[in-house]
């Protein structure tokens, strides 16, 4: 590829001497740059075929050996992975994430993933730790530990966030970007280790950890080696595996580290607001909720212009940049996650006040959908719609599944009048091309299949949303409070049963008798009622 001076020059060299060619082509190229923002919506109407068509077409390009889909180099896909383990797709999802866990992309030592396997079977990343694909990832391990039961998969979810915590985490609670490939001028040099330096470490005890983690003489990375589980991620490890594990974690520790990209970006932290703020709710783990809280609280408070805008970036304690869809989307996501893992109202106010935001000055009122920048952004060439879920959701995805919970847990039509606009404009293209729209299946899933809404009321609840949160129900929406609780308004007019806590399981606010006991709350979840 030419090298940045060389473009450059290029461009500067077509300046002096086809300036006229250019300005004769300028309108057109104007108007393919805003392509996007003129796609009109379909006229048929969203039907389930859509879905089974989508989950046909990744069945179809689902790696059947290594998990994933297509061959190498192979990102993380947490936002398909998400939409089949919706639609009951199993096996492709199972797969796929032993697959990550066992691979080298996942930091066998300290936890978390890089940012993509170089080759098909997941072994050797790209080294680069990105905070958005952890917290994406945190999550499709959480949701698969909840649907498929594996520990295996609790301990992956916690590893990856219990890293996020350790090593991405600035002290005013927000989550910096990214850790570098390279260390000492060379790409992974952190993370690579010989036969020599493990029995270094470890001593007598190396040969057993040597052979479960896929070391060799011959090294599989420029003749170090890419620490793997050899046996598949469903492998026991050997005896005191752990102890070794925290000694060869120490002894890295010791290395020259990666560098930090240590800028804040409101949207990333708000997949990871998302993400410990599920895990939290769902493993009780109440430090991952303090940790989205504080997060949470970090890019409301100093994350705001004067006017109470929202701002894309966080350095060096300045807050700057017009904030786009993508990061009023996300966020409004993550508050909503949020209050259906701690049942504060605040949260939802918040995430309400965010998506009217979203709408006032994202919203396109013509073709439906979102632009990614807002009316009063600084003009541009031209006004695009963001598309497109991998690496990471699209504004436009996260904004409709956003919307669609909005008005389950309100009753607010309008909302899903939104959500609906965004699924008749971009629906074609994500069943044509589902691997790469995996967050806006997700959202056409949750606007095509029934849902449901469930409100506990009373004073000790828990108990109720625990069988709520012990499976993944990615259709339920999830509200509760003590009598009396106005907010959000699937609560209103909710009692409990004779003093008893009661959990009202209802669609579309039509509601059945209240439930008292748990076990019977587990049977209407789990359709058994």
């Amino acid at each position: 590829m030419p090298s940045f001076r060389m473009v450059m020059e290029a461009v500067l060299e077509a300046f002096r001497n086809r300036r006229d060619e250019i300005s004769s082509r300028a309108p057109r190229t104007r108007a393919q740059l805003g392509a996007v923002g003129e796609i009109e919506p379909r006229g048929d109407e969203l039907d389930q075929e859509l879905l089974e068509g989508a989950v046909a077409a990744l069945r179809g390009a689902a790696d059947p050996v290594n998990g994933g889909f297509g061959g190498a180099p192979k990102f993380p896909p947490a936002s398909a992975l998400e939409f089949l383990l919706a639609r009951g797709e199993h096996d492709v999802v199972e797969r796929t994430l032993d697959a990550m866990a066992a691979g080298g992309i996942y930091d066998q030592i300290g936890g978390g993933f890089a940012r993509y396997s170089v080759d098909a079977v997941w072994l050797v990343p790209h080294f680069e730790k990105m905070l958005y694909d952890n917290a994406l990832l945190a999550r499709a391990y959480l949701h698969g530990y909840q649907q498929l039961g594996h520990e295996r998969y609790r301990r992956v979810c916690c590893e990856t966030l219990d890293w996020a915590l350790r090593e991405m985490r600035g002290p005013e609670g927000g989550f910096y970007s990214a850790l570098d490939a390279d260390s000492e001028g060379e790409e992974g040099r952190f993370y690579v280790w010989t036969p020599e330096q493990i029995r270094e470490v470890l001593g007598d005890e190396a040969e057993p950890v040597i052979e479960y983690l896929g070391v060799s003489e011959r090294g599989n990375f420029e003749g170090s080696n890419v620490l793997h589980l050899a046996g598949g991620a469903s492998a026991e490890p050997p005896p005191g595996f752990e102890r070794a594990r925290r000694a060869l974690f120490e002894a890295r520790s010791e290395r020259p580290r990666p560098g930090l990209d240590d800028k804040r970006l409101a949207s990333w932290n708000a997949l990871m607001i998302a993400a410990l703020a599920d895990a939290g709710a769902v493993l009780e783990r109440e430090d991952y909720l303090d940790a989205a809280r504080h997060c949470a609280d970090f890019v409301l408070e100093r994350m705001r212009d004067p006017d109470g805008r929202l701002l894309r970036t966080y350095k060096d304690g300045d807050a700057r940049l017009n904030a786009y869809l993508e990061d009023h989307a996300f966020l409004a996501e993550a508050l909503l996650v949020l209050y259906e893992s701690t049942l504060e109202p605040g949260w939802f106010e918040l995430a309400r006040e965010l998506s009217e935001t979203m709408i006032e000055r994202f919203g396109d009122e013509q073709r439906g959908g979102f632009f990614t920048t807002s009316s009063d952004h600084e003009a541009l060439i031209a006004r695009r719609k963001e598309i497109g879920d991998h690496p990471i959701p699209a504004g436009n995805s996260a904004a409709a599944l956003a919307l669609l919970r909005l008005a389950a847990l309100s009753g607010e039509h309008r909302y899903e009048e939104w959500a609906a606009g965004v699924l008749r404009l971009f629906s074609a293209a994500a069943v044509r091309h589902p691997d790469a729209f995996g967050h806006l299946l997700q959202a056409l899933d949750f606007h095509l299949s029934p849902t449901r809404e469930l409100a506990l009321c009373g004073e000790r609840i828990q108990p109720l949303a625990a069988v709520a949160r012990e499976r993944h129900r990615p259709r339920v929406v999830l509200a509760g409070g003590p009598e009396g609780t106005e907010v959000p308004e699937l609560m209103r007019g909710r009692t409990a049963v004779d003093g008893r806590p009661a959990a009202y399981l209802c669609e579309n606010f039509s509601c059945r008798m209240p439930i008292t006991e748990p076990d019977e709350l587990r049977s209407e979840l789990d359709g058994k009622g």
